[in-house]
């Protein structure tokens, strides 16, 4: 019975197209990790770059207002 099981082709397709889309999943998954990291560390970086520039226009301001 095992012989005849192992020598039986008819679902080899079924488990090449499950294989298939096994591995394009781990795939789909590693990029959306690998994209996550990238997104957050582009978000950090904006972050500060906003944070610095709202304190110079902060400074600017309130040195134009101690001039008046």
């Amino acid at each position: 019975m095992f012989k005849k099981f192992l020598k039986e082709e008819k679902a080899q397709g079924a488990i090449e197209y499950i294989l298939l889309a096994g591995g394009i999943i781990v795939a789909a998954v590693v990029i959306f990790a690998i994209y996550k990291q990238i997104a957050q560390t582009a978000g950090t970086q904006t972050n500060e770059t906003v944070k610095l520039a709202g304190k110079e226009v902060n400074k600017s301001v309130s040195e134009e207002l101690a001039k008046l």
